[in-house]
């Protein structure tokens, strides 16, 4: 393969040690085989030589999936990192790929405490940002949505790490342009929303950068995680618990989104995780005065809302 230029390696190194909490903790690299996990193992076997492991997860939804992990245990072998194949059973939802994604984050998490490492990279890059991007604004996505991947997010006590969000895919493939890496039919498929996407990217060429795209998706997320901090104040501040359960939230007078940020994190609370539009649905009905049934929970509208259990339906 290329040679990994210092510059490279120095890169990925600043990117990992800026999202660590222990810079030098070992790290867990998810690689699936294709280009952009194949770069980033041979990346971090560079920059944080002995201190990688690597983990192939199958699902078991395709022939091809078994070679593929063989394929990187032989790259990890020849690199000197340590290499598992983890496979799971993916339960048949309705949407295969979200049921597939969960279930190879919770075998992740598994490997990564069962090994002792302190935090999971995957190879999310600036252009799987901005195809997420225009994918969640096509769903007419919220803030949080539109904040897009996050460079670090919470798997289960495990941190898993983005180092790559900065970089571009044609970036990784020229670090493997000289090494054997596997192809995921599915990524042509044009039954998922990814796939569209991508060809719209790639239509637009250089009239919608991924980079810039990539950047407003950070802005966007630093956003979300400023209201989340000031609903938090507002929760302290605002929310009475009572001896017989009910719980008063007082959101007169607070803009619309911190409000709706509020109701939403009590309910989740109260064990009734709720969506975006049956949540505006319940706004709605306490604005009119009424009544609303959110789950297991009954909202009453007031100068203070009230949430309690909602009585057993005859």
């Amino acid at each position: 393969m290329t040679p990994i230029t210092a510059l490279q390696r120095d890169r990925l190194a600043a990117n990992l040690t800026r999202l660590l909490p222990d810079p030098a903790a070992r790290l867990g690299i998810a690689v699936s085989g294709g280009p952009d996990s194949m770069a980033l193992l041979h990346l971090a076997a560079v920059a944080f030589p002995g201190r990688i492991e690597a983990a192939t997860v199958d699902h078991g939804l395709r022939a091809g999936s078994p070679a593929e992990a063989a394929l990187v245990g032989r790259a990890s072998e020849a690199l000197g990192v340590p290499h598992a194949i983890l496979h799971v059973d993916v339960a048949r939802e309705a949407s295969l790929q979200a049921a597939a994604r969960r279930a190879r984050y919770e075998a992740l998490a598994a490997w990564a405490r069962e090994r002792g490492l302190g935090a999971v990279a995957t190879a999310h890059h600036a252009d799987d940002q901005a195809e997420t991007l225009l994918m969640r604004l096509g769903r007419g996505a919220g803030l949080a949505g539109l904040g897009g991947i996050r460079e670090r997010r919470d798997l289960g006590g495990v941190l898993l790490v983005r180092p790559l969000i900065g970089w571009r895919r044609s970036e990784l493939a020229a670090v493997v342009a000289d090494v054997e890496t596997a192809d995921d039919p599915s990524n042509a498929d044009p039954r998922y929303d990814r796939t569209h996407a991508r060809a719209l990217l790639a239509a637009l060429g250089d009239r919608l950068d991924p980079l810039r795209i990539a950047a407003s998706a950070a802005h966007l997320a630093q956003a979300d995680e400023a209201l989340e901090w000031i609903v938090s104040e507002a929760v302290r501040s605002r929310v009475e618990r009572c001896a017989d359960g009910r719980i008063l939230a007082d959101i007169e007078g607070l803009p619309r989104e911190i409000a709706r940020r509020i109701l939403a994190r009590l309910v989740e609370e109260g064990d009734s995780p709720v969506d975006g539009p049956t949540l505006d649905t319940a706004m709605a009905r306490l604005d009119a005065g009424l009544v609303a049934t959110l789950g297991v929970l009954k909202l009453s509208p007031g100068r203070r809302v009230s949430i309690e259990k909602a009585p057993p339906r005859r």
